[in-house]
């Protein structure tokens, strides 16, 4: 597996830096008071973080998705959330770089590559989960001028759940149903390049077990009208294909996510036991102990492997839901894994507040139910080896 290039490498260098001198000694507390972490997302807009999958001439830099991947990686490893408000606006910036229309490009992208603007996905509905064409939001051609507006548009009703960075997010890319009677459903699909407008309303912040810092919403859109070139692309019914496309690196994004808060805990875990004596002797010395550690690393390099593998694939252009799906159910279920074993390694210790692991712990599942639970993943992978005809196909 060839290296990164230098400057790719040295892209990863700067923020694992930012994470160990910034991120690391303030994200406890910052996790406990559930703040949001105003400073260190303006210092990540200065590091470019925000632009790193925008193309030129819209962004400075655009880097490969493996580099993308290992920058999430580093920035979950300081604390998860960071990488979350990256996460879906990143999946916006590559659906408007590789769908939109030109006059979209130029209108968003500039501004998406410093932070300036940040955007998020709205995908999920309550009662519906992964199910995305079973969505009940509905936009709805309305060639009547509106004050204020110099061409018709759509007028938007319905309700989106677990919508990260809603409070703070100045475009929302709405999945919705713009042909409610299409047969089968997808084909009825479009996504809505959305500005906060009237009638789009934040309707209240979700309580979660973890993710802390960083808003999870509900966004509730009644008689929000928005103009015909709202409309991602120039077509209609393509937004269901268009959205898991963008899913691919969204969860590379998350199996990432995952690898960062594995070896977070890892880490942690292996100092620990090299600090902490019983019966005489450190404790990784005794078998058990060493047993976990040993099978956490080989569970962490596995698990970036994949990642990198994926990542590698959707830059040469190729399908990789097959291997997104495997690299984010592996990874998430080794987080989860990880994250107990560094707990039973502190013992007591892991259970406390004080110590960052029971972060981890309350970290890791987001990554097995976020971007398609765990179970859909692997309804991809069958499907996909079917359709593949088994993995060397």
């Amino acid at each position: 597996m060839p290296a990164l290039p230098e400057e790719e490498q040295a892209i990863v260098a700067v923020v694992r830096e930012f994470v160990d001198r910034d991120v690391r000694p303030v994200a406890r507390e910052l996790e406990h008071a559930n703040s949001y972490p105003a400073q260190l997302i303006e210092r990540m807009k200065q590091l470019g973080v925000f632009g790193l999958v925008v193309p030129a001439p819209y962004g400075a830099v655009r880097v490969s998705t493996r580099c993308f991947a290992l920058v999430t990686e580093e920035l979950a490893r300081g604390w998860m959330s960071l990488a979350g408000a990256v996460g879906g606006h990143s999946v916006v910036a590559s659906l408007i770089a590789t769908f939109g229309t030109e006059r979209q490009r130029e209108r968003y992208l500039p501004r998406m590559a410093t932070g300036q603007l940040r955007a998020t996905m709205a995908l999920t509905e309550p009662g519906g989960g992964s199910d995305l064409q079973a969505i009940r939001t509905v936009a709805r051609r309305d060639d009547a001028r509106q004050a204020g507006q110099d061409s018709a548009g759509y007028v938007v009703n319905g309700t989106k759940t677990w919508i990260t960075n809603a409070r703070r997010a100045g475009l929302v890319a709405l999945l919705c149903k713009t042909d409610p009677a299409a047969d089968p459903a997808y084909r009825g699909m479009s996504i809505l390049l959305v500005e906060k407008v009237p009638g789009l309303t934040v309707s209240r912040d979700l309580p979660k077990l973890g993710y802390k810092g960083v808003e999870s919403c509900e966004i509730a859109l009644t008689d929000c009208r928005v103009p015909t070139d709202a409309l991602l692309g120039t077509e209609e019914g393509r937004g269901f294909a268009q959205m898991m496309a963008g899913l691919e690196l969204g969860r590379i994004q998350v199996a990432a996510r995952a690898v960062g808060v594995a070896r977070a805990a890892f880490e942690d875990a292996l100092a620990y036991a090299q600090q902490r004596e019983a019966f005489g002797r450190p404790i990784w010395r005794h078998q058990s102990i060493g047993n976990y550690l040993a099978d956490m690393a080989t569970k962490v390099t596995a698990a970036r492997l994949l990642v990198v593998d994926a990542a590698d694939r959707l830059d040469a252009g190729r399908r990789c839901d097959l291997e997104a799906g495997m690299a984010k159910l592996f990874a998430s279920e080794i987080a989860m894994q990880v994250a107990l074993d560094a707990l039973r390694i502190h013992g007591g210790y892991g259970y406390s507040t004080e110590f960052d692991v029971e972060r981890y712990f309350r970290d890791a599942p987001l990554m097995i139910v976020g971007e398609g639970t765990n179970e859909i993943q692997r309804d991809v992978i069958v499907r996909q080896l079917i359709a593949r005809g088994g993995l060397d196909a």
